[in-house]
Parts: C-alpha cells; sequence; structure tokens
C-alpha cells in the first residue's frame, strides 16, 4: 500500500480518514479473486469474528467457518462447555446446514421458540431415525395455540434432497417446487442438514474454512490470567486449530510471560495475540511466541475506552504501523474493531491485516449467541455488550470470591447493555458476509489485484475531509 504521491500525513488516522484509489486492473470480475489469507490458517475469507459473549457461540463458528471465515470462541466458557461446542462443530456438514429438529409429539411453541436459532428459516420433523416426516415454518402456527402438537400442522408433502447431489442440481430442484429450503438426506434416508437456495449459490462461491482432517476451523480465546498454560493444553488436547491469547492491554509483561507459557505447551498451533496498536508491542508479542498479532485499541462498537481513559490510536494507522513491523518478522496482524461498513474491511487489508476482526456488526442476526427477543412491536432484537464492560467482568469472575467480584465490577471500559435488532432483508451472519466479501472482492479489482498480497502490494489510499466521507454515502431518503 502506498499514499497518493507518497504523502504520508504527520497524524494518525482511522478508516473514515482514507479512501482508495482506482487503478488499472486486468482483473475482469470480482469472482477471479482469491480471498485466502495470507497468514496461511486455513481461512478463505479474510474474516475472523471477535470473541465477544453475545456474539461468538457455536452456530456463529459453524456458519462463517462454512463460508471461510473464523470464530473466536470467549475465554470466559468453561472447558466442559468448550469441548462439548467444538465437537459439535466439528462434526458439522462442510456444505449443508445443521438442521433445528424436533419429534412429532413436540410442540408449535416449543419449535417457535427455536426456530430464529438459524437462518433458515425451517423446522425438520423427525421420527425416531432422525428420518425427516414434516417440515414446520413460523407461518404454519397461524391460527393454532402453542401446545399444539408439530404433527397437526406441519408439512408433510415433503421435497428431499439428495446429498450427493450437485449444487446446480439442487438449486434448480428448489426453483422448480418453488420452496426457499429442503431438508438433506443421505442414502439411508436419514436426515443430513438442510440447504436453501441461496445457500446452495453460496456454496459455489465460498470455500469452507478446514483443517486438514477436513473439519470446519476453530479458535477458542485464553486470558492471561490464572493458568492460560493449562487452559491452552486443554484446548489443544480437544483439538481446537487457532488458540488466542486475549488482554485489553496486550503490551505487558503479564501477556509476554502469558505467549511463553502457551507457546510451550500447544507445540505447533498458531498463537494469536493481543491487542496492541504499536510497532513495539507488535515486536514484543512476536518475539514472545505470537504466530499473529491483534491490533486494536479502543476502537470496537461496544468499547468505552478511549472515552474512559484517553487511551487508543486510530485504527487504520495502527494496523499500518504493525502489520509492517510484523512482516519484517515473517508474521501477520488480524486489525480488530473499528468496522462499520464493508469498506473498513478492505481498508483494514489494504492497510496490511491478513484478516479483519468484528464482532457488534454480527450481533443482530440469527447465529449469534443472544438469545432472540421481542420488542413491544414485535420487532426481533439480540442483547449485546462489550467484552470490558461489567457485565461481561461479572461472567469471567463468577469462580472468585464476591468480594474479589464486587471489587472487580467498579472497572468497566464498555457497555453492558445495547439492542441490536435484526434486519429484515439481512437477518442471517450470511448475508453480511456477502456484502462484506462483495465489497472486498470488488476493492480488488478496482486495485488490480487477484489475491490479498497483490491488493495489500497495490491499493493506492489517499486522505479525506470529513465531507470527503459524508460525499460517500448514500443518501438515506429522497431528493
Amino acid at each position: 500500500m502506498r499514499f497518493i504521491n507518497d504523502l504520508v500525513p504527520p497524524y494518525d488516522l482511522t478508516y473514515s480518514d482514507v479512501f482508495m484509489v482506482p487503478s488499472l486492473s486486468e482483473v475482469p470480475s470480482r469472482l477471479g479473486v482469491d480471498l485466502t489469507t495470507p497468514d496461511r490458517l486455513g481461512t478463505t475469507i479474510p474474516v475472523v469474528v471477535a470473541n465477544m459473549t453475545a456474539v461468538a457461540g457455536r452456530r456463529m463458528a459453524e456458519t462463517v467457518a462454512r463460508r471461510g471465515g473464523l470464530t473466536v470462541l470467549p475465554q470466559d466458557i468453561p472447558l466442559d462447555v468448550i469441548r462439548e461446542n467444538l465437537r459439535y462443530q466439528k462434526s458439522r456438514h462442510p456444505v449443508f446446514e445443521t438442521a433445528i429438529t424436533l419429534g412429532p409429539t413436540e410442540t408449535v411453541g416449543l419449535a417457535l421458540n427455536l426456530i430464529h436459532k438459524r437462518a433458515h428459516g425451517v423446522l425438520v420433523v423427525v421420527d425416531g431415525d432422525q428420518r425427516p416426516i414434516g417440515i414446520f415454518a413460523e407461518r404454519d402456527a397461524a391460527g393454532f395455540d402453542r401446545f399444539t402438537q408439530l404433527q397437526n400442522v406441519m408439512t408433510r408433502d415433503l421435497v428431499l434432497v439428495d446429498a450427493d447431489a450437485g449444487l446446480e442440481e439442487i438449486f434448480n430442484l428448489l426453483g422448480e417446487h418453488r420452496i426457499s429450503a429442503a431438508p438433506v438426506v443421505g442414502r439411508d434416508g436419514r436426515l443430513v442438514g438442510v440447504v436453501t437456495r441461496r445457500g446452495a449459490l453460496r456454496s459455489t462461491i465460498y470455500r469452507p474454512a478446514v483443517n486438514p482432517r477436513g473439519e470446519l476451523m476453530s479458535a477458542v480465546a485464553v486470558g492471561i490470567s490464572g493458568n492460560p498454560a493449562a487452559r491452552a493444553s486443554a484446548l489443544a488436547e480437544m483439538g481446537v486449530d487457532v488458540v488466542v491469547v486475549d488482554t485489553a492491554h496486550g503490551h505487558q509483561a503479564k501477556m509476554l510471560r502469558a505467549i511463553e507459557a502457551v507457546r510451550g505447551v500447544v507445540g505447533s498451533l498458531p498463537v494469536v495475540a493481543g491487542n496492541v496498536a504499536t510497532a513495539a508491542g507488535a515486536r514484543d508479542l512476536i518475539a514472545a511466541g505470537a504466530d499473529i498479532v491483534k491490533v486494536g485499541i479502543g476502537p470496537g462498537a461496544m468499547c468505552t475506552t478511549r472515552m474512559m481513559t484517553g487511551v487508543g490510536r486510530p485504527q487504520f494507522t495502527a494496523v499500518m504501523e504493525c502489520a509492517a513491523e510484523a512482516a519484517r518478522h515473517g508474521k501477520h496482524v488480524w486489525a480488530d474493531g473499528g468496522v462499520r461498513y464493508p469498506r473498513d474491511v478492505a481498508l483494514g487489508l489494504a492497510a496490511g491485516a491478513a484478516s479483519v476482526m468484528f464482532g457488534s456488526w454480527l450481533a443482530g442476526t440469527y447465529e449469534s449467541a443472544a438469545d432472540s427477543l421481542r420488542d413491544a412491536d414485535g420487532r426481533l432484537y439480540k442483547e449485546s455488550f462489550g467484552m470490558a464492560s461489567n457485565r461481561a467482568v461479572r461472567n469471567r469472575t463468577r469462580q472468585e470470591t464476591p468480594f474479589e467480584r464486587a471489587r472487580k465490577e467498579l472497572f468497566e471500559e464498555g457497555i453492558s447493555t445495547s439492542r441490536m435488532y435484526l434486519d429484515t432483508d439481512r437477518p442471517g451472519v450470511e448475508d453480511i458476509l456477502d456484502q462484506v466479501v462483495a465489497g472486498v472482492r470488488s476493492s480488488c479489482t478496482y486495485a488490480g489485484a487477484r489475491t490479498i498480497p497483490e491488493f495489500q502490494e497495490r491499493a493506492l489510499v489517499g486522505i479525506q475531509s470529513a465531507a470527503g466521507y459524508e460525499e460517500g454515502r448514500p443518501q438515506p431518503t429522497s431528493w
């Protein structure tokens, strides 16, 4: 990346301060761009879901990995729950979505409580051998009370998809029957998953992020307090693919000791560590054993660090400086936070990040870990909160004494509750991934780049005023 006329400003920049200039391109279309990440983890799109308790759970991890990204499960999840989550994620199909299933005698009320856990919008009714016998959608509940059994309201005229069928064949089959989703069955007739027309289409464009065993990739966070090496060792034994050593202020001696301890027990597993905002911070974390450094102090949507402490750094400059330092050591960085639009992901990559990490943008999706709630007008929403907030601190310290918990809860640097409404047009995480990936692919074509490393080399960036940024925003209302 370089600045127009090589004029590097003497002040730090946010994503909103910069824009990218188009260059001569020989890339004919967005589909000619390969977004495999240069950090060699195995991810095929440069998206990492932040380890926020209200966002990153097993549904999010499964869905994002199926489309090529990575989700980091939070450090405050107990190891026994992590073990179950990893077992679940690694057993998921790399192409077909996981079905929500119930037996025929279960109730409409239970089905309605579960159906918003997935974006495909259907629940498959199965017999005792896990063979589909019906399908239920929210509209099927109209006119029935919540105690009605599913066998009395489900659709019995099923269109079943063969798990060995081609994606184009599946797309056409669903179109011919004018249905949006259908159960997928194996040769024995048992349920494999669910597929939608859009899901079949997506699977021709995205490639799943899988480990050498063909399992969907997983990542889990480790804190720096307590015994990080013990948790990391347990995670390695469970088969986690990436260990993330995480704390708000990563450039401290306690973090360096934690990285060294974790590196000593996980062998060759990739270790990500952060957060930092300077070249010195990146250099020290790499020297301690980090393969990837997380960059970002205070840019997150749920974070109040900068307003509470005055500490932080504009994200574009922080990523640019840390990425350059990491590259000198043959390592990489993730840009963590500050993302509001797909353009910010592209600019984070242009600044040198191997992947861009965000969480709040995904909080209002079916797949986020929080429960779906309805407001007084019936609109679906989920509650999100920052990972340095009072609420998050309470979760992390639940094993400590009431006195120690009370002491720590006095200090917070994050929002404890925020309503994230589901977008009726884009309610699933895959809808947001479509936006991000389309934007990044287009950015690459404007730069004339077929890969992320080429994009980072060819990106030409300029600095704009607030008016310049505003000029690029679409008008929300008519003239």
